[in-house]
């Protein structure tokens, strides 16, 4: 059984011909429409923290990054929804709901650096002077090196 894929079509012709792509694609404008006029009434330092989720029957749902973000929204809420029913998009707009989500991306661990220094290298090589056995002696000795090298 042979496999023959499929002819490479471009963007503009699968959302003009797929109504399942077609769809996904007005949400997904709808969703950047609704958070771009969410964003002008936070404060800056949440607008990275808050993201729109939906907004449908007078109920606007957000993903926040941690609780904190989401008590600041609850504190803000009637003032909110007061600006944001400004705007045609949230005419009906009653209740704000927010989902704590936290980031996927988790940061590194900072990077621990060790001070190198003479001293050390020194009574490395003095220890690698007294040991026998060879494997340990190189070990020793490149370690010392290295300490020598900064």
């Amino acid at each position: 059984m042979a496999f023959y894929p499929l002819d490479a079509r471009r963007p503009v012709d699968l959302l003009r011909t797929n109504m399942t792509l077609k769809h996904l694609y007005a949400q997904a404008k709808n969703l950047e429409r609704l958070q771009a006029l969410v964003e002008t009434q936070l404060e800056p330092a949440a607008r990275e923290h808050c993201k729109v989720a939906s907004c449908t029957d007078g109920v606007l749902r957000m993903v926040v990054s941690s609780s904190q973000w989401a008590t600041r929204l609850r504190y803000q809420q009637k003032r909110l929804i007061r600006q944001l029913q400004a705007y045609k998009e949230f005419a009906t707009l009653t209740k704000i709901h927010c989902k704590v989500q936290p980031p996927l991306v988790k940061k590194a661990p900072p990077v621990r650096t060790m001070r190198r220094s003479q001293v050390a290298a020194e009574h490395l090589r003095d220890t690698a002077e007294g040991v026998t056995d060879a494997r340990l002696r190189s070990a020793l000795e490149k370690l010392a090196r290295h300490h020598a090298d900064s």
